[in-house]
C-alpha cells in the first residue's frame, strides 16, 4: 500500500519588530538598534541629569534625520525658554513648528496661572482628557510619530499623589500614545539616583524604562545612562557613561561604569 505523503506545515513566521531609531550617538546600540515602535517609555533621573536634553534630541533627530513629527507636552517650562534652551544646541525648534514637523503643548501656563500665547494651550491645569483631545487633534495635523511629556512626575503631583489614580491616569496616557501610533518618551524626575520612578508605579504602565544618572565621585559629577527594562527586545544590562556636548548627548556603548 502505497503512503500518503503529508505534508509539513511551517513554522508561523515571527514578525519582525520594526525599530525607531532615536539618533542619540551611542544609544541606539543598548537596546539593539532602537526603541520599539508604537511603544512609550520611561525616561528617569535626578535634576540636571539631561532628561530634557534627551527627550528634545530624540524629537529633534526624528524631524530633521528621519522625517517623523513630533509632539512636546511642556508641563514644567514654558515654550519660548524650551526653544532658548535647545538654540545652545544648534536645534531650531521654531523652524520646525514653521514645517509642521513639532508641535510644542503649553501645559504649563495653565498649571501656574499665567496667560499664554503659543499655538497649543492645554488651557485646564493638567487636565488629562483635555491633554489627550489635544494629542489626538495635532497627532492627525501633523502626522505626529514621535512624542515627549515632560514630565510625568507633575501629573503625579497634581493629583495629589493618590497612587491609584496616578497609575490609572498613566496607563491610560500611555496607551493613548500608542493606539495612535506614537512611540513616546515620559520623562520622571526622581530624587536620588537609588529610585527608578517617583510614585513606584510609571514604570508599570510604560513597555520601557531608561534610567539616567548623575553621580558625584570625591568632587566631581558623573552622567550615565542604563537601560533598565525593556519589553519585547534584550538590550544592554550594564550602565555606560555619556557626556553633554554643544551638539547634545553623546553615550560611550563600549564604556562602563563600574563604581556605582
Amino acid at each position: 500500500m502505497a503512503k500518503k505523503s503529508v505534508a509539513k506545515k511551517e513554522a508561523p513566521s515571527i514578525k519582525k519588530q520594526e525599530r525607531v531609531l532615536t539618533g542619540i550617538p551611542g544609544f541606539d546600540e543598548l537596546c539593539h538598534g532602537g526603541l520599539i515602535r508604537n511603544r512609550t517609555y520611561l525616561l528617569s533621573g535626578t535634576s540636571g541629569a539631561g532628561k530634557s536634553i534627551f527627550a528634545l534630541q530624540y524629537l529633534y533627530n526624528g524631524a530633521i534625520k528621519y522625517n517623523e513629527p513630533g509632539i512636546y507636552v511642556a508641563t514644567e517650562e514654558r515654550p519660548a525658554e524650551i526653544r532658548q534652551n535647545a538654540l545652545n544646541f544648534g536645534w531650531d525648534l521654531k523652524a520646525l513648528e514653521d514645517e509642521n514637523k513639532l508641535a510644542l503643548i503649553d501645559a504649563c501656563a495653565a498649571k501656574i496661572g499665567v496667560p499664554s500665547k503659543e499655538k497649543y494651550v492645554d488651557v485646564r491645569p493638567l487636565d488629562m482628557r483635555s491633554m489627550m483631545d489635544q494629542l489626538i487633534t495635532i497627532q492627525e495635523k501633523i502626522n505626529a510619530k514621535r512624542a515627549v511629556v515632560d514630565s510625568s512626575t507633575s501629573i503625579g503631583f497634581y493629583l495629589m499623589q493618590d497612587l491609584g489614580k496616578i497609575r490609572l491616569e498613566l496607563l491610560k496616557l500611555s496607551t493613548t500614545l500608542e493606539i495612535l501610533g506614537l512611540t513616546s518618551l515620559l520623562t520622571c524626575e526622581v530624587i536620588d539616583g537609588s529610585q527608578i520612578s517617583r510614585f513606584d508605579v510609571e514604570n508599570f504602565v510604560t513597555e520601557g524604562t531608561i534610567a539616567i544618572y548623575y553621580k558625584r565621585s570625591e568632587n566631581v559629577r558623573t552622567r550615565s545612562i542604563e537601560v533598565y527594562k525593556m519589553r519585547g527586545t534584550d538590550h544592554s544590562h550594564k550602565i555606560h557613561p555619556f557626556e553633554i556636548t554643544p551638539k547634545g548627548i553623546v553615550v560611550h556603548p563600549k564604556e562602563e561604569v563600574f563604581d556605582f
